[in-house]
């Protein structure tokens, strides 16, 4: 029986299919289920990494520095990948500060964020010898006392909370009182205290929002960071040579969502590399990205285990769901919850469909993964997948709750 229904998703064209299977990593995704020995799973494609972040190289201007911010998705194996593609990663702690060493990364090119690092985090950070995005006047002082004890310089820059938001940003991350960041009107004092304590001052870190698909908001908020850095740089105790300008660059989800524009975005920085060779003549230009980077490369993978029907309601029972996708679910930040691009993996392009709600198995009803979606007519035994799963996936969930089986990560 076929249905008919509006489309519930932005459509995805990244990956392949051969004989109505989803390829991934240039396998069939049966036979990958086999190989990873369990469901559910995350794949992520290698060579989609590498085509997303070359497209994006090729997109903007040689003076441009491209870094990983690995709270998108922090396995180690994919980390050590894209820090063979990438020119410096950002962490969020200190333990993803020892991953992306692991991972090969070069200190001088892996900076920290974060509004509430403790003090041992801190001197990790020294010890290693990262740049330490500066978000409090205490920190100042911790680093200043750790410095001295370990006779190493503390490597800083000044994170600003700009008095601008990013115009449609999914999740606004500056503007207004934010726990991220010193706030624009407070830096000068900060500066002066960091020429105070003879700290190694490197420069500012701005990020307005993140999740934008609107190319004229992201440059806008490029400029606008730029000025205000222009401005704060003539407080600061020494010339500026590290400027992050933050990222923002979404990747569509949603039905009507459609690819980012990235030629604005280079024309814009290619203005400002110009005007930096004046402003900023020591200074290295960033872009810290990780949901864009690694998104579209992810799936999420879970086996159907039951199908029954309420009311009239089809339902797909799969073996995994918000415990290990809480995104996906519509749990993490939506306010009206929307379907990520869902599909039965290894009955793709069927002409057989219908209406059916997946979720998983927990004892909520907030264990959705796909709600009224035409998909093709499925049974227990086949393979549901998320796309758009490379970010904010295994790492963001609750992987604890009710007692299931954690999730396995697989990069091919």
């Amino acid at each position: 029986m076929e249905a008919k229904a509006p489309p519930t998703h932005a459509p995805m064209t990244q990956f392949a299919t051969v004989d109505s299977e989803l390829l991934i990593g240039g396998l069939p995704l049966s036979r990958l289920a086999e190989r990873v020995g369990q469901t559910p799973f995350y794949a992520y494609d290698r060579e989609l990494l590498r085509t997303r972040v070359s497209q994006l190289k090729a997109a903007l201007p040689a003076g441009v520095k491209l870094h990983y911010a690995m709270k998108a998705n922090p396995m180690p194996a994919l980390v050590a990948f894209m820090a063979t593609l990438v020119d410096g990663i950002d962490v969020a702690s200190g333990g993803e500060m020892k991953v992306a060493l692991d991972a090969g990364g070069n200190p001088q090119e892996i900076s920290f964020a974060g509004p509430g690092k403790r003090d041992a985090e801190l001197r990790q950070a020294v010890a290693a010898g990262v740049l330490i995005n500066v978000e409090s006047f205490r920190e100042l002082d911790v680093l200043a006392r750790v410095s001295n004890e370990l006779a190493l310089p503390a490597r800083v820059a000044v994170r600003v909370n700009p008095d601008f938001e990013l115009k449609g940003s999914g999740m606004k991350m500056g503007g207004g009182p934010k726990q991220f960041g010193v706030d624009a009107e407070q830096v000068p004092a900060l500066l002066a205290r960091i020429g105070e304590l003879k700290l190694s001052f490197e420069g500012f870190h701005l990020f307005a929002g993140s999740q934008n698909l609107k190319p004229e908001s992201i440059c806008e908020a490029q400029q606008k960071s730029y000025e205000l850095a222009l401005s704060l740089s003539r407080h600061a105790p020494s010339p500026v040579r590290f400027l992050n300008l933050g990222g923002g660059f979404g990747i569509p989800y949603f039905p009507g969502e459609q690819h980012l524009d990235l030629s604005p975005i280079g024309d814009n920085l290619t203005h400002l590399v110009a005007r930096a060779a004046q402003d900023f003549p020591l200074a290295s230009l960033v872009i810290e990205l990780g949901r864009y980077l690694v998104g579209e490369a992810g799936i999420y993978v879970s086996r159907i285990v039951d199908r029954k029907i309420s009311r009239g309601q089809t339902y797909l029972i799969t073996d995994g769901g918000l415990n290990h996708h809480l995104s996906a679910s519509g749990n993490f930040g939506q306010v009206i919850r929307k379907n990520y691009p869902v599909s039965i993996g290894n009955r793709m392009g069927a002409e057989d469909t219908e209406i059916v709600t997946i979720v998983g198995p927990l004892c909520t009803p907030l264990d959705i993964l796909g709600d009224r979606m035409t998909l093709p007519v499925a049974v227990p035994g086949d393979l549901a997948v998320v796309f758009q799963s490379g970010a904010y996936g295994a790492s963001a969930s609750p992987q604890r709750f009710l007692g299931h089986p954690e999730v396995v990560e697989v990069l091919v």
